[in-house]
């Protein structure tokens, strides 16, 4: 190989392992911007997070079995415009149970419909929708699926 040959094939490996060079680092750079948005993301979630709502019997104080909704919030800062949204029969219009705020490291009770008494067996998680401290709107389902709401 004579040196004109052995010049271009350096040329061609140094431009070669710049490519490589430049990928690898885009590589690298998309994987943090990533990191960082899942970071974020954990952020906004991890008020939400320590949210939850279910109803469980109670006595009141004359006895009488009684449903109640609880709704606890485990996190530092309350929680504003908490709803509890009602499953609606047939043709019936869709309602909720307003609550309000709820402060932090509480758990606030209301009444659960007198109705729902003949089906209940034991505590299940409820629907809930409510306003973080940051003023973002999360819904949480009957399986306990944490979801952003507009």
């Amino acid at each position: 190989m004579d040196s004109d040959g052995l010049s271009a094939f350096a040329d061609v490996f140094s431009a070669v392992g710049t490519v490589g060079a430049f990928g690898l680092g885009f590589l690298l750079l998309r994987r943090e911007h990533r990191r960082e948005a899942d970071r974020a993301e954990d952020e906004r979630r991890s008020q939400a997070e320590r949210i939850s709502a279910w109803v469980e019997l109670t006595h009141s104080l004359e006895g009488r079995r009684e449903l109640a909704f609880h709704i606890h919030n485990a996190s530092a800062m309350p929680i504003y415009e908490v709803e509890l949204p009602l499953p609606a029969r047939d043709g019936e219009e869709s309602r909720s149970e307003f609550v309000g705020l709820v402060p932090p490291g509480r758990t606030v009770q209301r009444p659960a419909p007198g109705e729902w008494l003949r089906t209940y067996v034991e505590p299940e998680p409820v629907q809930i929708e409510f306003l973080d401290s940051a003023g973002r709107r999360w819904s949480r389902d009957e399986q306990g699926a944490l979801s952003r709401t507009d």
